[in-house]
Order: C-alpha cells, then sequence, then structure tokens
C-alpha cells in the first residue's frame, strides 16, 4: 500500500494536523502515510 498527496487517509491526517489536533509525530506509521503528511505540511511551512 503506498499513499499519495491524494490519499483520504493523507488528506484526513493532514487536516488534523493542520488544526492542531494532532502532530506530526502522532501521525501513524503506515506504509508511507508519515512521510506523505510531513512533506505536505512542511511544504506549508517552508
Amino acid at each position: 500500500m503506498t499513499f499519495t498527496k491524494e490519499s483520504a487517509l493523507v488528506k484526513i491526517w493532514y487536516g488534523a494536523v493542520l488544526s492542531g489536533q494532532y502532530t506530526i509525530d502522532q501521525v501513524p506509521k503506515l506504509a508511507n502515510l508519515k512521510d506523505v503528511v510531513t512533506e505536505l505540511v512542511n511544504g506549508i511551512t517552508a
């Protein structure tokens, strides 16, 4: 299983991190989910 920026689970976790409900460290280590969410968050803050 490989997640992309368009994956529903990525969008859910990305929104949760941006809203402050969760931190990047709390994103599950499920396949590449944490990596993709981290890339998106860093793209916003970079």
